[in-house]
């Protein structure tokens, strides 16, 4: 009846029932989003991003007036994070595959497990976490290994560092979009796919279609994506957001949130806590003779 009722309205989105069509609204948050991003910021204190923001001097009018990562080959195939809260895992890796392709040019699909498995002192697996905290651990780790090394499991697993087959992606830090800030938003994703945090806690978007997502949200930020381009569509401004709800949710694994409200922290809470990747190499490091297991 919701779905029904909501596409009568004539609104900018549509709804359609889905996988999630036998949960209720508490069931779907528990398996789907589950990673409080507020409670995670508790636990750990204030951000730790570089209090610089590389991109405070981009001037906002000469920026494009839309941006779509998917385009440029900086973004892999949609993922499924399955019944476990590790978006956090998924948000922060969509940003360094796109860092990783803007900087090496080579499009590389990385491993969320390995985040889900080894990034545990403050990260909790399954449990939910913190995609900065995410970042600061692949740089500590001396990189991220692929997804063909270090596969999805969806479940809690133990680090196994033998998975590491010495191709690595690295980067050098991170930085936090300045909060509650939809125009410094804009001038990060403008160069680069940037981790967002957002309120998916709705019945709106548990069923959403299509369309620009204007629907009630509200900014108990409880699921990590990434915002992967923006632009407009019959006078609506919209994110690009990738989710990890597999390619059958939403627009082909997308959803398009309203962008440029009044509230400063955004549709369902967009704006509030966004951070990015930095890379300055363009090349990764080599494995070193040996570390490669010979595969033949």
């Amino acid at each position: 009846m919701h779905v029904h009722n909501t596409n009568k309205k004539n609104r900018s989105y549509k709804l359609k029932l889905n996988k999630f069509a036998d949960l209720t609204i508490n069931e779907f948050k528990n398996a789907y989003t589950g990673s409080n991003i507020k409670h995670h910021r508790m636990l750990q204190g204030p951000k730790r991003g570089s209090k610089q923001f590389m991109y405070d001097h981009e001037n906002l009018s000469k920026l494009p007036s839309s941006v779509d990562w998917r385009k440029k080959g900086a973004v892999t195939e949609i993922k499924n994070q399955g019944k476990c809260g590790s978006c956090w895992a998924f948000s922060t890796v969509a940003a360094v595959e796109g860092i990783n392709k803007i900087k090496t040019n080579k499009l590389v699909s990385l491993s969320e497990q390995e985040l889900v498995d080894c990034d545990t002192k403050q990260n909790e697996g399954c449990n939910g976490g913190l995609m900065e905290i995410a970042f600061e651990f692949i740089k500590k780790n001396g990189g991220i290994t692929t997804e063909d090394s270090y596969p999805y499991e969806g479940i809690d697993g133990k680090c196994d560092a033998s998975k590491d087959n010495g191709v690595l992606v690295t980067i050098d830090g991170h930085e936090d979009v300045p909060e509650n800030d939809e125009n410094a938003l804009l001038k990060a994703v403008a160069n680069q796919p940037v981790s967002v945090a957002i309120d998916a806690g709705s019945s709106d978007f548990q069923f959403y279609s299509e369309g620009v997502f204007t629907g009630s949200c509200g900014t108990e930020l409880n699921h990590g994506v990434a915002a992967v381009g923006y632009g407009s569509e019959r006078g609506k401004k919209y994110w690009i957001v990738r989710n990890s709800w597999g390619a059958e949710w939403g627009e082909g694994g997308y959803i398009k949130i309203e962008r440029e409200i009044d509230e400063p922290e955004g549709r369902c809470g967009i704006a509030m806590e966004a951070s990015y990747p930095i890379k300055l190499s363009s090349s990764n490091p080599t494995p070193k003779d040996g570390d490669v297991k010979d595969e033949l």
